[in-house]
């Protein structure tokens, strides 16, 4: 099986057009027909279909395609890494990271990181939590960053702390709600979840800290901007970084609800597969995530 062959399906499927995907590749269309049908006949499969649109692949061309993207990625690291061991910081870095990361370590680092090592270009994609597990998985990105929760495989994943925070509850600014003086008083209202289904969250972890049952689920978000607009123009109630419910940009719409209860700490780290090799610029974007949590401990973040 060619790599070439390999590379054709993958375009061919991405595409979801032959024509498009011989563009891509810089071969004529015929060409790339016939590195199909190489693999078609090497399997003994079917890979792809044609329809009005284009083509579309198989359930055995699915399979094929979905191996044969993690084989190009990986090939893909591998020259980067090597680059970079010799000194050439060139490549392409892919960061996952959830809201509260976001919120407090990412725009930092990518200022610092980016102005240290210009060659290497930055792909950032926000998601929750579980759906970020799942990309450091399949190989769509290098390191995730965000809270690090309990009970995570030790075998699986390598974890690094960067540094604690409290999640503090929220409401828009002058709202009656931000009178409230007991967790138990919030029970009955929308709260908005940062989770990828409707029973977990951080709202679920701070209720059940305090044994109290989990409060209902007034939006499920996995952006930072979609809840702190949730919380700053509706009657919903949110948890947040408190470094990030402090910034003056924050404060204008949101109050702080100082409840008796503690707040939830959370552990906010960085996390990369165990089993796979820990590129030059993957150690050095961990070392740019301490030195940005370390600014943060010891300043007020700056107005926007």
């Amino acid at each position: 099986m060619k790599l070439s062959t390999l590379q054709a399906l993958v375009a061919a499927v991405e595409d979801g057009s032959l024509r498009s995907a011989a563009r891509r590749l810089g071969v004529s269309q015929p060409a790339l027909t016939k590195m199909i049908r190489e693999l078609e006949i090497e399997l003994a499969a079917p890979l792809l279909v044609r329809t009005s649109q284009g083509v579309l692949p198989t359930a055995q061309g699915q399979v094929l395609f979905e191996h044969a993207l993690k084989v190009s990625r990986e090939l893909l690291a591998a020259t980067d890494q090597i680059s970079q061991l010799g000194g050439h910081m060139r490549g392409e870095l892919n960061i996952g990271v959830v809201p509260v990361a976001v919120m407090l370590l990412i725009p930092e680092t990518l200022r610092t990181f980016g102005c240290e090592f210009p060659d290497i270009k930055l792909r950032v994609s926000e998601e929750l939590y579980i759906a970020q597990l799942q990309r450091l998985r399949s190989g769509q990105v290098d390191i995730a960053v965000g809270g690090i929760p309990g009970g995570l495989s030790s075998g699986e994943f390598i974890t690094e702390e960067l540094m604690t925070t409290s999640m503090v509850v929220v409401v828009r600014k002058g709202s009656p709600l931000a009178k409230v003086r007991r967790l138990a008083q919030l029970a009955d209202a929308k709260w908005v979840y940062t989770s990828a289904s409707n029973d977990t969250g951080y709202a679920q972890l701070l209720f059940e800290s305090h044994g109290l049952a989990a409060p209902p689920v007034g939006a499920v978000v996995n952006s930072t901007l979609t809840l702190i607009s949730l919380v700053g123009a509706g009657d919903y109630v949110g948890l947040m970084p408190l470094q990030i419910a402090q910034h003056p940009l924050t404060a204008s719409y949101i109050s702080i609800v100082p409840i008796a209860e503690a707040g939830l700490p959370l552990k906010v780290g960085a996390i990369i597969r165990s089993d796979s090799v820990v590129s030059p610029a993957v150690r050095h974007f961990i070392a740019h995530l301490h030195r940005a949590a370390h600014q943060l401990g010891k300043k007020p973040l700056p107005a926007i």
